[in-house]
């Protein structure tokens, strides 16, 4: 994959200062005026108990007589995304992360739960309701590669999605221009009519984010938006995303399955297992003093030169030996019961095994939550 290099700043804008923020008594986010009197930290997208099971089709005699089967994708998640903030969603592959990009969205039916934007419950469905969705809530896709038509150039792709958001104005080669100055592919006249082929994958994926930018969001959902790129130009988008949710006060949601990019980039981290929440709070606190066992298997899956360095290896209350998370994440056709971790989890309790734990919280920092037996009483 080639690197780019183009204006000299290809891939490797420095990162954006981060602006105020203003922690409430129980560890919530209070609203910041933002120079352009804009509310920093307001909340802009919820989802409350998202479900949603995805039936498996079944053949032959079963179709008549078995009994009705589904993937449990997503189980009762909860998350809210802020005004000017990142919260990054983490997890292994096959977690139910993208899903959940996929329902706020409005990609997928939801099985249950809520969506609510601005305070105001979501009833998405297709038609113009979805497009006065769309223009607010916007997603980026992993694939560089496939989300443009490589028969269409850019100016097509930026065109496209201005006019359908109602955006073009009367002077559209300005706005076609801005947009590329946005996601620093500058000058615009030197990528505005070259074909997706002619351009690299950090590039394509700038003008993917410029293609969501169209319809002036105020959430942006990024579904891994860079794990297909060349390992030397994802700091560079990473670094595009944060300048771009500091200028334009954007609620990101950051789907990644590598938890030091989210440290990194994401003022807080979920993170989620087998369909299901099993640990939040700000990035920096997940990352350094993990309280839920996944969570630990996931960093130290991940080495940290600070966390080696200066941390300590113990996880509290308990020790987990060395031989942490054997196994493979269970079917979501028929998770276990109790915690879905149970079966690989060195600590698992007999009650792990019958009784879903709820959100407990942890006493290390305001906001930090664990779905673990191991903080129950330990934390209140």
């Amino acid at each position: 994959m080639t690197k780019d290099h183009g204006d000299g700043r290809g891939d490797a804008a420095a990162p954006a200062p981060s602006g105020p923020v203003a922690v409430g008594p129980e560890g919530d986010t209070a609203a910041v005026t933002s120079g352009a009197g804009e509310v920093a930290g307001a909340v802009v997208l919820e989802a409350a108990g998202l479900t949603k099971h995805f039936p498996v089709r079944r053949k032959g005699r079963a179709a008549l007589t078995g009994p009705r089967r589904a993937v449990q994708a997503v189980d009762d998640v909860s998350l809210t995304l802020r005004r000017g903030r990142v919260t990054a969603l983490v997890g292994e592959s096959g977690s139910g992360k993208s899903t959940v990009a996929r329902l706020l969205a409005g990609l997928y039916p939801r099985t249950g739960g809520d969506i609510r934007l601005h305070g105001e419950t979501v009833n998405i469905h297709r038609g113009k309701a979805f497009r006065a969705y769309a223009r607010q809530v916007q997603m980026i896709f992993q694939d560089p590669f496939a989300s443009l038509n490589p028969v269409h150039t850019v100016r097509y792709h930026l065109t496209r999605a201005l006019k359908i958001h109602g955006r073009a104005g009367d002077d559209l080669e300005k706005a076609l221009h801005d947009l590329l100055s946005r996601v620093q592919m500058t000058p615009p006249e030197r990528y505005i009519d070259k074909f997706p082929h002619e351009l690299s994958g950090g590039q394509r994926q700038r003008v993917a984010i410029a293609r969501a930018l169209g319809a002036d969001p105020e959430a942006l959902l990024a579904d891994e938006p860079v794990s297909m790129l060349d390992v030397s130009i994802r700091l560079g988008v990473l670094n595009l995303l944060r300048d771009l949710k500091e200028r334009l006060h954007l609620a990101i949601l950051y789907i990644t399955h590598d938890i030091a990019s989210a440290r990194y980039f994401a003022d807080e981290t979920m993170v989620m297992y087998a369909g299901r929440m099993v640990e939040g709070g700000d990035s920096e606190t997940i990352t350094q003093r993990p309280a839920h066992p996944y969570t630990r298997l996931l960093i130290d899956s991940a080495p940290d030169p600070d966390r080696l360095a200066g941390g300590s290896d113990e996880l509290d209350p308990g020790e987990v030996p060395a031989e942490r998370g054997a196994g493979e994440p269970p079917s979501l056709i028929d998770p276990p019961s109790g915690c879905r971790f149970h079966p690989r989890c060195p600590v698992a309790m007999e009650r792990c095994k019958s009784d879903l734990p709820p959100r407990f919280e942890v006493d290390d920092a305001p906001g930090h939550w664990a779905a673990c037996w191991l903080y129950d009483g330990a934390a209140r």
